[in-house]
């Protein structure tokens, strides 16, 4: 494969492939010119004559330039090409064909999208779930139970593959097998991170959408998280926040959703967490609470409340009233559930299977919650 006939997305993968060339600065240089002449520009140190990229590089735009030229020494544009053929990863230029509409007309534009997967994926209503990677057993759970009642429906759960809460959202999507994941990540696509979630991004793959404005190779560096988390805001229709302590990363996300005029929704969590002070402070702040999937469906105006505002399943009878007051809001095993209504284990057992035959709990993995 010669150079003459290299496709456009080649030498954008070239550039983007580059030391210190973020999103505001590629997306700069293809703003001045056509992506095989800027690949040739920036080679020769030129890429900074352009006011608007000298101004995107920033103070030392001198030495990003030269930064890029000894890098581009050593950069073959057909062995990037091959090495993304080779690894079956989809290259898209912002404003070709298959570019979602949704984030060529963003504040911040993704100048290309590397990808693995179906772009169709992207065709439904899509809201993100997002938190944070030191979840408790209460968010991931109410996480992934989130992202398959909305994959249920059809809805496109959107998250970044990290640990905590968005693995578990995207799991309960992929259980679900109804609306396909949709997975922006903050490395390339052939740098799987975090390492254990291997199959967790094969998965998303297969089913959804794997997207990342990253290049192959590129580490998960700190600075791609915020920036990356902004892609997750302009894909969503709704974010959800799940559990995110005060200085959490979900924060960015949220100021994204937010410059951007999306709804943002949040878990309520207990008041002594410290992973539910950001939530519960957007809470404060006015956003809309998240109970359950029939929440954000509302929301998007996919479905709505009882029209008698309340439940219609029987209630629950004088035996099973008081161990369902003890189970409350938090997520129990069986043996707390003993210790607290001082009934025997006979007792309970039989008040929790005419509970959960009723829909008013439900049991996972040995933990009894609330059904709703």
């Amino acid at each position: 494969m010669t150079a003459g006939v290299l496709p456009p997305e080649a030498w954008v993968a070239a550039l983007a492939g580059l030391p210190a060339m973020g999103p505001a600065r590629l997306r700069a240089v293809l703003a001045a010119w056509a992506p095989e002449e800027a690949w040739a520009r920036v080679a020769a140190g030129a890429a900074c004559s352009r006011p608007a990229v000298a101004l995107a590089c920033g103070p030392d735009s001198a030495g990003v330039a030269g930064l890029w030229v000894v890098a581009a020494r050593r950069v073959s544009v057909s062995e990037v090409w091959a090495g993304l053929c080779r690894a079956g990863v989809t290259v898209s230029l912002a404003g070709s064909p298959v570019f979602p509409s949704v984030l060529s007309s963003d504040l911040e534009p993704p100048a290309v999208l590397f990808s693995r997967g179906d772009w169709s994926a992207l065709d439904g209503r899509r809201v993100a779930i997002v938190g944070t990677r030191r979840c408790t057993r209460y968010g991931r759970d109410v996480a992934q139970e989130l992202g398959h009642d909305l994959a249920s429906a059809g809805v496109r759960v959107v998250s970044g593959l990290a640990l905590g809460i968005d693995g578990a959202a995207h799991r309960g999507a992929l259980a679900a097998a109804g609306g396909p994941p949709v997975a922006v990540v903050g490395s390339g696509l052939d740098v799987v991170y975090p390492p254990g979630h291997r199959s967790l991004w094969e998965d998303v793959a297969r089913a959804g959408l794997l997207l990342s404005e990253a290049p192959l190779g590129a580490r998960p560096e700190p600075w791609r998280f915020p920036v990356r988390n902004r892609v997750i805001a302009a894909l969503a229709e709704v974010v959800v926040v799940v559990e995110s302590a005060e200085k959490g990363g979900s924060r960015h996300t949220v100021e994204a959703a937010m410059a951007r005029d999306r709804l943002v929704m949040a878990v309520p969590g207990s008041v002594r967490s410290p992973v539910s002070c950001y939530t519960n402070g957007l809470l404060a702040d006015g956003c809309h609470p998240v109970r359950d999937a029939l929440d954000v469906l509302v929301a998007l105006g996919l479905s709505s409340a009882p029209s008698d505002g309340g439940d219609r399943r029987e209630p629950p009878g004088p035996e099973e009233s008081p161990v369902l007051e003890d189970l409350g809001w938090e997520p129990a095993t069986f043996e707390d559930l003993c210790a607290r209504s001082g009934r025997t284990p006979g007792q309970v057992s039989v008040a929790l299977a005419r509970l959960q035959a009723g829909g008013w709990v439900a049991e996972r993995a040995g933990w009894w919650e609330r059904a709703t």
